[in-house]
């Protein structure tokens, strides 16, 4: 039996139902209606009853994040609902799940069509999240402003087309994911320009190492190296996905009303570790 409490009522969109898109979501759709995305029945189903089972109003919508027409589609079905609120984008695969094609694919072309779709049906006093990574700040030489303009800049449809993701330039998933996050952060530049004349915000992310499913893949790949820099790291421990939320929900509230367009760096010292030498980085 499916109950209806949510007539009328805005909407929370999350593309990607793993446990930290969840987590952002259960902090800010009370009393709305949630829209569930992913390319997963069985993820969906999973994400539907937890949220059900807690008296959210939820719907779901297969969803490809690295298809332009999908992501299109589920915009819509979002704003069908209702009002959108705040869209939370959290799709994506890490480097030990995926080839360097894919990364690119999902995790920068995807999100950034995503972007596009929402900034044109956002509500007035909307918010929108994309989780990026820290792994947007570990590139061993920082890109030329050339890069970064064109990361930031161009079209959607001719992003995969940029020599600086060629497959002589991205040569392993660790780079093309290190890419696609950077390109996460660069991103929501235009896109709070493109937002904000709609009255709305949009901000990303950037999580450390903080436990997942997704993470568990790294971990059972590369544990020894994530063991050795979360030990280097400041606070010398892993996050988890209800630090995130709580960041996300500042963000995406009325007292962030002043931010958009940046970046916040959720990694207990990670980076800070890296860029005093307290950790060297290595990419494989």
């Amino acid at each position: 039996m499916q109950f209806n409490f949510n007539n009328n009522k805005e909407v929370v969109a999350l593309l990607g139902a793993g446990s930290m898109g969840l987590a952002i979501a259960e902090r800010v759709a009370q009393n709305r209606i949630v829209l569930l995305g992913d390319i997963s029945e069985k993820s969906l189903q999973a994400a539907r009853e937890r949220l059900e089972f807690s008296g959210y109003s939820v719907e779901t919508k297969i969803v490809d994040g690295g298809d332009k027409a999908s992501i299109c589609a589920f915009a819509k079905r979002a704003a069908e609902l209702g009002p959108v609120r705040h869209y939370i984008h959290t799709a994506g695969a890490s480097p030990n799940q995926a080839s360097p094609e894919h990364i690119i694919h999902l995790d920068l072309v995807g999100s950034a069509y995503a972007l596009d779709a929402f900034g044109e049906v956002m509500m007035r006093d909307g918010s929108g999240i994309l989780i990026s990574s820290q792994t947007g700040y570990m590139l061993f030489e920082p890109l030329t402003n050339e890069v970064e303009y064109a990361l930031t800049m161009t079209p959607s449809d001719e992003l995969a087309a940029l020599p600086c993701l060629a497959p002589e330039v991205i040569t392993n998933s660790g780079i093309a994911y290190i890419m696609a996050k950077r390109a996460n952060q660069l991103r929501v530049r235009k896109a709070a320009i493109e937002w904000g004349k709609r009255g709305a915000r949009i901000n990303t992310i950037s999580p450390g190492v903080v436990v997942t499913p997704l993470a568990y893949d790294e971990f059972r790949a590369a544990g020894e190296g994530y063991q050795q820099m979360i030990e280097a790291s400041a606070m010398h421990r892993v996050g988890n996905p209800a630090e995130i939320a709580n960041a996300a929900q500042f963000l995406l509230s009325d007292q962030a009303s002043f931010i958009t367009g940046t970046d916040l760096l959720v990694d207990g010292g990670t980076i800070a570790a890296i860029k005093t030498g307290e950790y060297k980085l290595t990419i494989q």
